[in-house]
This record gives structure tokens, sequence and C-alpha cells, in this order.
């Protein structure tokens, strides 16, 4: 019956979706005619606010933020960052921009473009859309844009995984925002997000619970490599998940005491 339940609350907040983004969408296009910048972005967010407080109030998708102190304050405008998050849903995605005070700029696949209503709407606002078919460029244009974005007080964000990644696994962390951040000159601030536990991946069910976000400390990049730093940033995010679902991720299992013994 909970199953049931949790379905029809996650088509009629679909529903709201998809009612909400057309007008709103067309309304951010005909403001781009007129304004560019700060005012189609914050256009864009309001309506991810409408996203996320509707799974709030229609699917029971609350949240918890912690860290916020660990982010540039709200008043310092040119304090550009490299926010490297974790990736479980596109909960987070929508999140971020209507929970935090700064404009952010997200490096996304440009296919996301072609979305009707909701992809027109955000080629109007200034992000870093690439063409992962087409690796060299990809990165030149992160390079030079995330530069630009970060040296005028935005706040750029990269999910190193890449993709989407299910529940209590690990993916493949890519030194991409890392890289950006140590040619750049922009502090590092790793993100970890429990999304997944009320809106999985692949998966339009979303269900009652809390998200936590939680916010690290920023990460000078100066003598860094990206490798390494990179490294620091997935240890710091995955020990973080650890600690925020602990349900999601198994325990080791314990070595026999044969195999012990054979590695002695």
């Amino acid at each position: 019956m909970s199953t049931l339940l949790s379905a029809i609350r996650s088509l009629i907040f679909i529903l709201v979706l998809v009612v909400t983004v057309i007008p709103w969408a067309l309304g951010v296009l005909v403001l781009s005619i007129f304004r560019r910048g700060d005012p189609i972005y914050w256009a864009c967010a309001n309506w991810l606010k409408i996203a996320i407080w509707s799974a709030r109030y229609i699917c029971g998708v609350r949240w918890r933020i912690h860290g916020m102190e660990n982010l540039p304050p709200a008043e310092d405008r040119q304090a550009g960052v490299v926010l490297l998050s974790k990736h479980q849903s596109t909960w987070e995605t929508f999140a971020y921009p209507a929970l935090l005070s700064h404009p952010l700029a997200y490096v996304f696949k440009r296919e996301l473009l072609y979305v009707p209503f909701f992809g027109w709407a955000m080629a109007r606002m200034d992000m870093i859309h690439i063409d992962r078919g087409r690796r060299t460029e990809a990165w030149n244009k992160v390079l030079k844009q995330g530069k630009r974005l970060g040296g005028q007080g935005n706040w750029v964000i990269m999910f190193p995984e890449g993709t989407r990644i299910a529940r209590g696994q690990v993916g493949e962390y890519k030194t991409g925002g890392t890289r950006l951040a140590i040619e750049a000159g922009l502090p590092v601030v790793p993100i970890a997000a429990t999304a997944a536990r009320c809106w999985p991946r692949k998966s339009f069910l979303l269900k009652p619970g809390v998200v936590d976000i939680s916010i690290g400390r920023q990460i000078r990049p100066e003598g860094r490599e990206p490798g390494e730093l990179m490294l620091e940033v997935k240890d710091w995010i995955e020990s973080e998940m650890r600690r925020l679902d602990p349900d999601a991720y198994a325990p080791a299992a314990p070595a026999s005491i044969g195999s012990a013994a054979s590695q002695h």
C-alpha cells in the first residue's frame, strides 16, 4: 500500500513539474530577450524551488544542510569556488540552485539543452555545456569558461563521478574539477549528498525521507596535483557518505583465519 501511495504522489509531483515548467520556461525565453546574467539565473532557480518544495509537500522529501559556513559568505560576490559533489539523483541538481545563495555554473552534457522547455531555459543561462564525445575540446571549454565564471565570482559545480551513481556505490572520480581548480586558482569545496535515499537514479518513484547535504571545508589548490587533490576530495566525500547513510554501505566482510594467516 505504501508503494502505491508513493507512486501516486510521485505521479502528482511529475505532473506539477510538467505543468509549471512550460509557462516558466516560456517566461524565461521572453525575459532573455531583454536581460541576461543573474536575472535569468534566478528566474530559473525560482522554478527549481517550486520543484524541491513540491517534492517535500507532495512526496515527503525533506532535507538537512550541514556546513554552510564552509562556503564563501553571500555578500562576497567575487569569491569563486569549484564545488565537487556526490551525484546520486536528479534531486541535488534541482536543489543546489534553489538552496544556495550564489549563482552556480554547472558543467553538463549538451544533450540536456534539447529537452523541451527545461533545456531551452537552461540554454539561456551562463553555464558550461560540453560534448562528451570530444574530450579535448570539452576540457578546453571547461577551462576557458570555468576561469571566466570563477573569476567573476560564480561557483562552478561539477560531479566528478560524471553520472548518477547508485546508492551505496562509488564511481570513478575524474580529475576535471581539480584540474580546473588548480588552473584557475580556485578553492575546492567537496559535497556529500544522500539524495538516492529518497529519489533513486533512473526512477520516477520518490520516497519520503530526509536528504542530507554535507558541505566540506575549502581546500586550496596551490601546489597540488590534480590526481592527489581529487583523491582527497573522494576520501572526504565517501567517508562522509558512509557517516550520513550507513545503511547503504555493507560492512566489509572479515577475512577468514586461513586467508589472514596466508598473508604472514
